[in-house]
């Protein structure tokens, strides 16, 4: 079998987690966000935002953001 890229690595980010709670895990996952024109990340609402919230909010799949801020997180 076999594994695929992360496949081992459990997911740290989830749908509730803030948008600033999420950049004190790596801040560079900024960038995740502003590709997907979530500029909301030097926003103040981004410490009381989710990433559901701001999902919605921007007509983003949460599944699909979640799964992108994941493979990108540095431990």
């Amino acid at each position: 079998m076999v594994k695929k890229k992360n496949e081992d690595k459990k997911d740290i980010i989830n749908k509730d987690m803030t948008i600033g709670e999420v950049l004190q895990i790596d801040e560079n996952l900024a960038e995740v966000f502003m590709g997907f024109g979530m500029h909301c990340v030097s926003c103040p609402v981004s410490q009381m935002e989710t990433v559901e919230e701001a999902c919605l909010v921007h007509g983003m799949e949460t599944d699909f953001v979640l799964k992108k801020l994941n493979e990108n997180v540095k431990h």
